[in-house]
This record gives structure tokens, C-alpha cells and sequence, in this order.
């Protein structure tokens, strides 16, 4: 892009908020756009051994006088007999009747990966993969536009994702693979490793950052002879994003570019019978044929281009 360029204009349910890595705690953002159903938070970090408490909360605002309203507050407790989690509301100053679920799967000195996942009617918490509890609004989720975490907790990662657009009724937990820090794996341009093929039901999972001065991306499907029958690529020159047949045929994606320096993003292609379907940042851009032959003999996905790679997962 060149200096004073404008940006095309981006649906909101297009963009998605740029992770952030160690922050320190106490830690309160801007939730962008605000929480709305079918948004997710991940969070991903570590229990300190000689932890008592932390908190996690989804706050009606950030100011501290008067303390603003908390929409869910989640707060696991590991200083009793037995850890469990606290969550309840703080509406005008005052907390409401509290709820308790024992057995929690967070133990002291261990790694953690916690899924918030907001629907129409209540927020599901999945812990390690598992689903741990569901909690029903008390304020309206629309009201919620700050996360605040406290207490006794090292974070590694805070990740602002969309549902996973190919489950029907949008109800299940999207694809919830951690952040890889600095990891040698996902250095550009990356080789991933396909040694069973494509299946139908399976996924493929991207995050990424687009670099300064970015030229393109590409993702491309090879099998054993190299050969690539699927390719994706965001031209950045053009500003489109196309599948690329094994001739060299382009054909156009029609949908917003999201690819502009700074942006984070997330592609999902899902496996199925004679294709793959696209989703870009949550939100299905269609599908591309393929015969199923040809994505069982597939071995390598292959990505390149200006951007830092932060999770790549099949």
C-alpha cells in the first residue's frame, strides 16, 4: 500500500482482533466490536505452583470509579480443599447469587488452554478441550466491551476468534488449537505434514498476521510428485484472493479483502466429499472441487508469503 492509501471497507464480522502474547497481569483490553453470539475468546497460559485465585471477567466498560458492570466473571479457586470455579454478575455495585462448579480441570503448575464461547442465551467454557460449565446472561451481552484478567495466572496468549462456520446451528466450540510461540515449525515459508491425506470431516486451520509491505500469501495442497492441485493465494497487488488450478487458472474468491498489513486472520478448509469448503475469519466463502482421490494422495500443506504464522493445525 502506498503512503495516504484508504482501505476498502471491511464488514465488522470480517475482522478479527490481533492476539496478544504475554501480557502482564493485571491485564484489561478492549474487547473489539464488542461481544456479540458466536464470538470466542481463548485463553492460553499457565497455573503458577503457588497459585490461591485468578479471574477472568467480561466487564461493561473499564473505568474503576464507579467500578464498571461484570457480565460473567469467572473466577477459579484453588486455595480450598478442593479447586473449583466461582462466576456470577456485579450489576450497580453489587454481586448477584453466585454459581459453583466443583472438579476443575486446572491444576496448579500446569499449561491450559480455556475457551469462551458466547451464543444467544448464555456463554459455554470448554477447559483443555472438554466442555467445564454454561453460565446464562444476567446483562445483556451486547453491553460487553472490556476483558480483564487478574490474580494469581501467567498468560500466554489472549486470541479473539468466530465460530466455526461449517458446524450447523453454530453452536460447537470452533477449532480451538493453541498459539504456537516462536516456534522453528512455523517459520516462512512452512512445510506441514499430511501423512494420512485429506478426509472428509477434516479441517485445516491457518492464523496469521500479515507482515509490512506485504506482496502475497499462498497456501498451496501437494501430493508425493510435488504437485499441487489445490492452491489459495491473497494477492496483495491486486487485492484478491483466488484459487489457482494445477494450470496456472485463476479463479476469483468473491469476498472482502481482509489481507492489509497488520491484520490478523484465520483460514478453515473443511474436508468433504469432492472438495473443500473455505472459511475466512469465521465466515464461509464457499468451496473449490476436488476429486476425493486426489485429496487422499494429498502429503504436504505448504504456505509462503508476507506473513508471521501463528497456528497452523490439519
Amino acid at each position: 500500500m502506498s503512503p495516504g492509501e484508504k482501505l476498502d471497507p471491511i464488514p465488522d464480522s470480517f475482522i478479527l482482533q490481533p492476539p496478544v502474547f504475554h501480557p502482564v497481569v493485571p491485564y484489561v483490553t478492549t474487547i473489539f466490536g464488542g461481544l456479540h453470539a458466536g464470538k470466542m475468546v481463548m485463553l492460553q497460559g499457565v497455573v503458577p505452583l503457588d497459585a490461591h485465585r485468578f479471574q477472568v471477567d467480561f466487564q461493561c466498560g473499564c473505568s474503576l470509579c464507579p467500578r464498571p458492570d461484570i457480565a460473567f466473571h469467572f473466577n477459579p479457586r484453588f486455595h480450598t480443599t478442593k479447586s473449583h470455579v466461582i462466576c456470577n454478575t456485579l450489576h450497580g455495585g453489587r454481586w448477584q447469587r453466585e454459581a459453583r462448579w466443583p472438579h476443575l480441570a486446572l491444576q496448579k503448575g500446569s499449561s491450559f488452554l480455556i475457551l469462551f464461547l458466547f451464543g444467544n442465551e448464555e456463554v459455554k467454557v470448554s477447559v483443555n478441550g472438554q466442555h467445564f460449565l454454561h453460565f446464562r446472561y444476567r446483562l445483556p451481552l451486547s453491553h460487553v466491551d472490556t476483558l480483564g484478567i487478574f490474580g494469581d495466572i501467567l498468560v500466554e496468549a489472549v486470541g479473539f476468534l468466530n465460530i466455526n462456520p461449517f458446524v450447523e446451528g453454530s453452536r460447537e466450540y470452533p477449532a480451538g488449537h493453541p498459539f504456537l510461540l516462536m516456534s522453528p515449525r512455523l517459520e516462512v515459508p512452512c512445510s506441514h505434514a499430511l501423512p494420512q491425506g485429506l478426509w472428509p470431516g477434516q479441517v485445516i486451520i491457518v492464523r496469521a498476521l500479515v507482515l509490512q509491505e506485504p506482496k502475497h500469501f499462498t497456501l498451496s495442497l501437494r501430493d508425493q510428485a510435488s504437485r499441487a492441485p489445490v492452491t489459495l493465494r491473497a494477492s496483495f497487488t491486486d487485492r484478491t484472493l483466488a484459487w489457482i488450478s494445477p494450470w496456472g487458472q485463476k479463479k476469483l474468491i468473491s469476498a472482502p479483502f481482509l489481507f492489509y498489513p497488520q491484520r490478523f486472520f484465520e483460514v478453515l478448509l473443511l474436508c468433504q466429499e469432492g472438495g473443500l469448503k473455505l472459511a475466512l475469519n469465521g465466515q464461509g466463502l464457499g468451496a473449490t472441487s476436488v476429486n476425493q482421490q486426489a485429496l487422499e494422495q494429498l502429503r504436504e500443506l505448504r504456505i509462503s508469503g508476507s506473513v508471521r504464522l501463528y497456528c497452523v493445525h490439519s
